[in-house]
């Protein structure tokens, strides 16, 4: 998540969700909903690209509010859902580039300044999202097997020696077992990058966000062609279903408008693993 602020509050504030170089439906963007607490979604003219904005009240949105209820877990969801709501509005009519949540500005000419400021960079991303989604891929370290009764009985058995040795097994069983789930995820994520022209790592999350006893290995996210997409999804049920990666668990998601790839403030490059010639 990126926090913006341009400038002191003011009695209104302009949130902007998306860049785009062809204005969305009017009618699908009456219907979208931004903020609950914001007037109607509207295009923002900024040269001959379009920035699908929302005016919003200051008491809610400036810097100072803003920060206290983004710490709460609750108005952070409804943040997130807004402004996925916001870019799925600016994305209907070609590729977008959505800006991180809560970009805010203090009016219309302050908005389309920053857009002017960042054309060269916006133009080479819309260039190089255009027919392309992103895909989300997780593999996890395969659930270890129960404990059986008989592990029990030798893991409490008597003697110091014997103690030793069964903790020193374990050990490079776990390793061992670790090393292999390894090499299975980077198989996965070679194969898939076959059918992409670019893919990024994030870091993988906790087990404590995952919910899974084993570990998430890898968190990557691809950009694939839509003419590759049926090929991308062919080779996903292939992974997960020919049982050729046993020591891992792959999940797979999309396809969504490519978050990941699309950066306004960096090189359009940065954090991108590889990037085929197009």
């Amino acid at each position: 998540m990126s926090t913006t602020a341009a400038g002191p509050a003011a009695p209104g504030i302009v949130c902007a969700f998306a860049v785009t170089r062809t204005p969305p439906d009017p009618a699908a963007l009456a219907a979208a909903r931004g903020h609950e607490e914001g007037g109607p979604l509207r295009v923002l003219s900024a040269g001959d690209l379009c920035l699908v904005v929302q005016d919003v009240p200051a008491t809610l949105f400036d810097e100072e509010a803003l920060t206290e209820r983004l710490n709460r877990p609750d108005d952070l969801e409804r943040c997130a859902r807004a402004h996925h709501r916001g870019v799925e509005a600016a994305a209907g009519r070609g590729p977008v580039v959505p800006l991180p949540m809560a970009t805010l500005y203090r009016g219309d000419l302050t908005a389309a300044r920053a857009v002017a400021a960042r054309r060269p960079v916006l133009d080479t991303l819309l260039d190089r999202l255009r027919d392309r989604t992103e895909w989300a891929v997780k593999v996890h370290a395969a659930e270890p097997p129960p404990e059986s009764a008989a592990d029990t009985g030798a893991r409490t058995g008597s003697g110091g020696r014997a103690y030793l040795s069964r903790v020193s097994a374990r050990r490079r069983d776990r390793q061992s077992a670790h090393d292999e789930a390894l090499a299975e995820a980077e198989a996965v994520d070679a194969e898939l990058r076959r059918y992409a022209v670019a893919a990024t790592r994030h870091r993988p999350q906790s087990e404590r966000l995952t919910g899974r006893r084993a570990p998430q290995l890898l968190n990557i996210a691809y950009l694939v062609e839509d003419a590759r997409r049926t090929a991308f999804a062919e080779a996903l049920a292939r992974l997960t279903a020919d049982g050729r990666h046993r020591a891992v668990r792959v999940d797979a998601s999309g396809p969504w408008i490519p978050y990941s790839f699309a950066r306004w403030d960096e090189d359009p490059q940065a954090g991108t693993d590889r990037e085929a010639a197009s």
